[in-house]
């Protein structure tokens, strides 16, 4: 009697379906890779950024990536490094990221009616955010490979001649848009979803959340603009030496 009460509960136990952890897993590592992907991007910034303060201040910051004040001369093949490692947490992400929108048209009009219906700001956030990460797939990674393969050019004149003679301002100033929108949306929807920052009250938490994440966007996108605008004064300024290499002013040789 108990052997067959124990034969029929192994046998449902063994009929039970057991669950999966891997799509928390993939998740959890969308989260994460997406937070290092955002706090990269607000760095990123302030070190491009850095032209702002003078070109010599630029030239120090991108001389200091490249191992300049460590090892007494420049390594550029750093920052192929660091950007190979980006761009494998680009496709990670991205990767992992692909596996919630729609697969089909039938499903994007399921989405589209349902976002209609419901009006929810949050629903319409992660509309803009997968349409921002599908641009930044291919935007981000003609950049960072142009960075790949040629991280010597980096500087003052260099990135300016890049900008303006080379005529990447137009990808640069369709990316920043598209960068600080998903990047914004992306973290704001982190500390939602993962209950970062909220308080006591979740709905007002999530209001001091949508602020912040506004004003984040629109500091960061004056800031780019800028940034970006700056480049083209000094590539446009420098037009007619496009390729020479900034020297800094305590290296330059009295005039």
């Amino acid at each position: 009697m108990n052997t067959r009460v124990d034969l029929a509960a192994g046998v449902g136990l063994a009929d039970r379906p057991r669950k999966s952890r891997w799509p928390a897993r993939m998740d959890f590592a969308q989260s994460a890779s997406g937070l290092l992907l955002g706090l990269f991007m607000w760095g990123h910034m302030f070190f491009v950024s850095s032209i702002l303060i003078s070109k010599d201040f630029m030239w120090t910051i991108t001389k200091l990536f490249e191992g300049y004040f460590f090892f007494g001369r420049s390594y550029p093949g750093i920052v192929s490094v660091i950007v190979a490692g980006v761009l494998l947490l680009v496709v990670l992400h991205a990767f992992l990221a692909m596996r919630k929108f729609p697969a089909n048209y039938r499903q994007w009009r399921t989405f589209a009616a349902h976002r209609a219906m419901l009006g929810h700001g949050d629903t319409t956030l992660w509309w803009i955010q997968a349409i921002t990460g599908f641009m930044l797939f291919f935007l981000a990674s003609v950049h960072l490979y142009q960075m790949l393969m040629h991280p010597g050019l980096i500087g003052p004149y260099e990135s300016a001649d890049r900008v303006w003679t080379g005529r990447w301002w137009p990808l640069y100033l369709v990316m920043l848009f598209a960068v600080e929108l998903h990047g914004g949306i992306g973290l704001y929807r982190l500390a939602v979803k993962w209950g970062w920052l909220q308080g006591d009250d979740p709905a007002q938490g999530r209001r001091r959340l949508q602020f912040a994440k506004w004003a984040l966007t629109a500091f960061f996108l004056v800031l780019g603009l800028v940034t970006l605008a700056a480049y083209m004064k000094i590539g446009y300024e420098h037009r007619a030496m496009a390729g020479q290499p900034y020297v800094p002013t305590w290296q330059q040789a009295p005039k």
